[in-house]
């Protein structure tokens, strides 16, 4: 198969409705998203069947696709509630289903025989004889474990003529591909039915059976041992396009909208730039910084040219950085009266400079001038939480640009 042919797709994470929009007019191509059962994420805000019908019907408005994740690994008791849901699912409008068990998968195909079936990466999918195999089981699309090497994926390509999916963007989990028993066993949250505890992020010390009472650090690290915390991934676009990536995954689904929309506007501007030009395709600076404003762990990248090792985990308790807080969004501008109208997320003042994206990709510093409530009376600032205000403002700012205001350390 010719690798290629097709400008990779962006795909975002949508943890609830706001996310999704959100992500859809930031630039991803297509966006997943859970339902209300068997999906692994149960504590996000995930979507009811009439909220993933809105999410799809907005998604094909613009020309694009809404992926619902099925990807437990179901016990008896899940089944017989998983045809009727399927049905749900396919009458929703949904362009693709995520499985990663095969019982469910049977399930599926029985139940939805013409719904398209993504392998999900729980499914730990690592080599060209795997892809093959869920091919004939009728997969369209198959999402590569986490573990692979570009060299890897590369040969995976060229031996297989099935859609490849990779996350390029995102949270690593330190289990094969997220299959992991340790929240099970530290909480009784099942990481593989959806309700991971993240167990693996929290501060551990080494205990001799004779000396209980006694705690040895596994790192020498006054502040315990952060062994099983990885750092985040971020992809270089041209290694995994011409690996024969088909779609490009950002994690996510229970990040803010903040992180969605930023890292979303760099990858569709990555993406873009090497397609058009991929001879002259260079990162700047700007996108770099960028992904920096956004909360996360710092970042790695995971497995693409090799094994990790110590310097692909986080061995801090500060594990989480990030150089911008998000204050508010865009609601509307009135073209006529000049003025923005915001919903504050964060405490903003009068006079305050900000620095604000816009879903374009457009980036610009904006001055709080002539801020009123929503009676439209003069207030000094805006410290209630979701306030709406409005400002003065002669550029015209598009509906659902984000404001920020840089950290000071």
């Amino acid at each position: 198969m010719t690798r290629m042919k097709n400008k990779p797709e962006l795909l975002a994470p949508a943890g609830n409705m706001e996310k999704c929009k959100i992500a859809l007019r930031y630039g991803a191509d297509a966006v997943y998203l859970g339902g209300k059962m068997f999906g692994l994420r149960a504590f996000a805000n995930n979507f009811s069947i009439e909220e993933i019908a809105e999410a799809a019907a907005y998604a094909h408005g613009l020309g694009k696709k809404v992926y619902v994740t099925v990807n437990i690994f179901a016990h008896n008791e899940d089944l017989a509630r998983l045809p009727d849901y399927l049905l749900e699912l396919q009458q929703a409008g949904v362009d693709a289903l995520l499985i990663s068990d095969l019982g469910v998968w049977n399930v599926a195909r029985q139940t939805v025989p013409e719904m398209p079936l993504h392998v999900s990466t729980q499914a730990n999918t690592s080599n060209w004889a795997a892809v093959q195999a869920w091919k004939a089981l009728g997969a369209e699309r198959v999402v590569l474990a986490r573990e692979l090497s570009l060299e890897e994926i590369r040969e995976i390509g060229a031996r297989t003529d099935v859609e490849l999916e990779a996350f390029v963007h995102g949270a690593m989990c330190i289990s094969y591909s997220g299959r992991c028993l340790l929240s099970s066993y530290l909480t009784g949250r099942d990481g593989n039915r959806g309700a991971c505890a993240q167990a693996c992020r929290w501060e551990y010390s080494l205990i001799e059976k004779n000396r209980s009472d006694e705690g040895f650090d596994i790192e020498e690290d006054e502040r315990g041992t952060y062994v099983m915390n990885s750092k985040d991934l971020i992809e270089h676009i041209p290694d995994i396009a011409k690996a024969g990536i088909y779609s490009l995954k950002i994690e996510g689904r229970m990040k803010s909208i903040h992180y969605v929309a930023t890292v979303v506007s760099v990858y569709r501007k990555a993406i873009d730039a090497y397609w058009n030009d991929p001879k002259k395709y260079q990162v700047p600076d700007e996108w770099r910084q960028e992904l920096e404003k956004v909360s996360h762990r710092p970042y790695s990248k995971g497995f693409a040219f090799g094994k990790p090792g110590s310097d692909g985990q986080v061995y801090t308790t500060s594990s989480y950085e990030q150089t911008h807080d998000f204050v508010g969004i865009v609601l509307a501008y009135d073209a006529d009266a000049k003025r923005a109208y915001i919903e504050q997320r964060n405490n903003v003042k009068n006079g305050e400079v900000l620095e604000l994206l816009m879903p374009d990709g457009e980036l610009f510093p904006l001055t709080l001038e002539d801020m009123r409530n929503a009676d439209g009376e003069s207030i000094d600032c805006a410290p209630h939480a979701q306030q709406k205000f409005s400002i003065v403002s002669d550029r015209a700012l598009m509906p659902d640009s984000l404001l920020r205001r840089k950290v000071i350390c």
